[in-house]
Parts: C-alpha cells; structure tokens; sequence
C-alpha cells in the first residue's frame, strides 16, 4: 500500500503479523539486574521459578536472545485482530492547531478491548502446553483479567481472577466479561486466602491493590500441582510478548514514509508502553535513529517518578521473589483513582533498568488532566480511550503543544493501548465534576518505602 497526503489509517494483512516477540535485553549496555530468592538472597534459578509458571515461560523470562520465536498457534489466534491500524490523528492534530504529526497504535480492537490479549494467548498456550488446566491471576480494571479469561476459553484452562476490590466494584460490566468468558473473579482481599484474611482482619473495608491481588493469586497457586500462576504485565517474558505492537507499528510508519521523534506510552506495571517502545528503543541501541521515549504515570501512584529503585516484594504478602525496580514499597495502597491498571506500586524491573540508564523519561499526571484529553480525543477521533490510556493521550496531546509552541513538526506516536467502553462510570463521574485529584498519603509513601528489603 502506497500513502497519500491525507491518509487516515494504515492497515497490514495477516500475513505481516511478526513471527519474532522482540527481547530489547539483547541490545542494551547493561543486563538487568538478575531477581533474588527472598530466602537466600541469591539469583532465582529456573527450578525456583517452576511452581508458579511452566518452564517455556521461565525460559523467556531469562533469555538474552534477540528474538522469541511466536508459535503458529498463538498466531493463528492474533490473526482475529492483529496486526491492529495505525492511525494518524488529524482531526485532533487540527483542533490543536499543529505542526504535530501524530500517530495512534490502537490495541482497543482485541476481543477484550485492550493489548493484553498479546500477552494472555500466549500464556494459555504454553501453560496448556504443560497440560495446566487451571490459572489463578489478579487484575485491576480487568482488562487483564478479561484477556485471560478469553484466552483461558481458548485453551481449555479454568480461571480464577482476583480483582482489586475497588475495581469490582467501580466495573461491574468488567466482571460480567470475564464469567462471560467462563471464568471466576472475586473481589480481593478476599476471605479464600491467607493474605487476604490478615489484611481484611486489620481494615474489614479494604479497597484493595494489585500488590495484595497478587499474593492472593500467587497463594493459591503454589497449592496446587495441577495450577499456575499468570501475571498481566511486569515480568520480562510480559513484555517480551507485547513487543508485537512496535513492530508492527514500524512497518505501518514504513507506509506512511515517517518515523517517530516521540514515543508516548501510559505506564502502571510496564507491558503496553514495553510493548510499543522497546522495538523502536533497540532500532535506536542498534544504531537507528534517535527517539525520545516518554512513560507517563498517575500522579497518585508515581512509581517512576517518585518511588525508589531498589529491590522490593513483588506483592503485599511477601509471597514474591525480590526484583531491583522503581517502587513506592510494596505495602503501599495507592487511592482509588479511576485508572485501576495503574494502581501497581512498582514498575517493571525491565523499563526501570532501562529508566536507570537514562534511555527513557517519565512524567506522572493527576486524573482530572487526563480525562479531559481523553474526551478532547474521543470528540476529534472518535474513540473513548481507557482511562489508563487517557494518561498517554494527555501526553502526547502536550507534546503536540509544544511543537505548536516552537513551530517545530515532530512526528509522535502514541500507544491507545485500551478502549474505556466499560469504564463510563469514571466518565459519568468526570462530566459530574465528582473525578477528584486524588493525593497519595505521605506518611504512607514515606513509611512502605522506609520498610524495603535491606538488599544491595
């Protein structure tokens, strides 16, 4: 397909699907620092690893190879709606008056509304692979749920999803796909689990958080031969699976004979601004051309931008290996912004090693900002970002200002990595004036941080 002057959408057959997930270890100048045992405080070996995921996955978790062969039935399965379009947003680059070239990647047209299926197929497929037929998760806002819940009906593995109980109850229609898909969601803390009987013992109202969602999961399954463990974002073998998105976004800029100055990505644990910066980030390593690379996070739940990079717990109950990441300790409760999936009090160790080294920046934004881009979008572009997704918008929208203030055209690329069709009570909440600027409590921060691991 040859591009126009006025081209809208760009579009790639099946056939252009990547065969290669892309692993941005292999091309950085640093490795990163490895997790630990939190018994012996020495590297985690695979065989550590093994009661929570099958071994396939501890095998990308570790890799230092460039590129993770994509199994033809996992892309069998992306062919129900990969490769995703690129758009280049006109009608928003006119209503704000300039000389930006901006471009969307939007990941809203998987059958869970989001990018998390790139990852949630792939896990099913290998765990099933290892004759697993259960899997037990945490989710957020529940688009991760949602994804694996589909992916789960694929494969023939029974899910158990726990979601952040303000979550549960602030989307309900997120809850109704995941039993639609046939699987189980319970609102966390929970009373099924150890962890979530000792939080709910000192605060019967609970709202919960990602940190405690995750040891409720991660609890049940090391119980259990026949059940893994899955997680939506953070972990390498996350990211790596997502990096489908970059690389199809290269070749769609390919046709539109641009490429970009600004990457912008919205960032709670890490895997959809991975996904759609890491190609671009290696291209850049390897020699290609300089990108600036923008992670933008909640001003409520600033891990980047606030948190301390060290190793810490990967959740609330201590149930976790150690990892060196960004983060705001791991029994910090961040509010109940509308943004559930950036409620995660650490960022990925992979995009905080990559932040260390300075080949990223990170700004954090309040919620209000954010949802009066994400409207200022749907009212020039036609869709409703997710609220998670809404943060990238009000970045990329910021950097397209400032180009309309040096009188500079930049192209800029932004990750729509979700869609907000379940989440229009934070809307109705937004158009209310009841969306509140949430503020994390200092004391709080100050005392989750004071309690990291005295590691390294």
């Amino acid at each position: 397909m040859s591009s126009s002057s006025d081209t809208i959408k760009y579009v790639l057959d099946e056939t252009r699907i990547p065969r290669f997930w892309y692993n941005v270890i292999a091309d950085l100048p640093t490795p990163p620092p490895p997790p630990l045992h939190p018994g012996t405080l020495q590297p985690l070996t695979a065989g550590d690893l093994a009661p929570l995921f099958p071994m396939s996955l501890i095998q990308q978790e570790v890799t230092g190879e460039r590129e993770v062969e994509i199994p033809k039935a996992v892309r069998d399965v992306y062919r129900q709606w990969r490769p995703t379009p690129l758009y280049r947003a006109r009608r928003l680059e006119k209503a704000l008056d300039t000389p930006a070239r901006i471009y969307y990647k939007y990941e809203g047209v998987s059958p869970a509304g989001s990018h998390k299926p790139n990852t949630a197929v792939a896990q099913a497929y290998y765990n099933a692979e290892a004759g697993i037929r259960k899997i037990t998760t945490e989710t957020g806002a529940g688009q991760w749920g949602s994804s694996l819940a589909f992916a789960g009906a694929l494969f023939g593995i029974h899910v158990d999803i726990y979601m952040v109980r303000v979550s549960y109850n602030q989307k309900p229609y997120r809850r109704a796909l995941m039993e639609s898909y046939g699987a189980r969601c319970v609102a966390s803390p929970s009373m099924e689990t150890n962890s979530g009987r000792a939080i709910l013992a000192e605060r019967e109202d609970h709202p919960g958080s990602l940190g405690i969602a995750i040891s409720e999961a991660v609890e049940m399954a090391a119980q259990r031969e026949d059940t893994k463990y899955a997680l939506g974002s953070v972990l390498n073998h996350v990211l790596l699976h997502q990096t489908v998105i970059g690389q199809e976004a290269m070749a769609q800029l390919e046709m539109a004979d641009d490429y970009p100055d600004v990457i912008v990505g919205c960032t709670g644990g890490g895997s959809n601004f991975a996904g759609i910066a890491f190609p671009f980030l290696g291209a850049k390593l390897r020699g290609g051309k300089n990108v600036r690379i923008v992670a933008v996070e909640p001003s409520a739940c600033p891990s980047l931008t606030r948190g301390k990079y060290a190793y810490d717990f990967g959740d609330t109950a201590h149930l976790t290996p150690l990892v060196k990441m960004h983060t705001l300790g791991s029994v910090f409760t961040p509010p109940g912004f509308h943004a559930g999936g950036l409620r995660y009090h650490g960022m990925s160790p992979l995009v905080s090693h990559i932040a260390d080294l300075g080949l990223i920046e990170a700004r954090s934004y309040h919620q209000g900002p954010c949802f009066e881009a994400g409207v200022q979008f749907a009212r020039t572009e036609g869709i409703l970002p997710a609220p998670e997704a809404n943060h990238a918008v009000r970045g990329v929208i910021d950097e397209a200002l400032r180009c309309k203030e040096e009188g500079v055209s930049r192209a800029l690329l932004v990750n729509l990595c979700g869609h907000g069709h379940f989440d229009m009570q934070a809307y109705l909440d937004y158009f209310a004036g009841k969306l509140l600027d949430l503020e994390y409590d200092e004391k709080e921060l100050a005392m989750a941080l004071a309690g990291l691991p005295s590691v390294g």
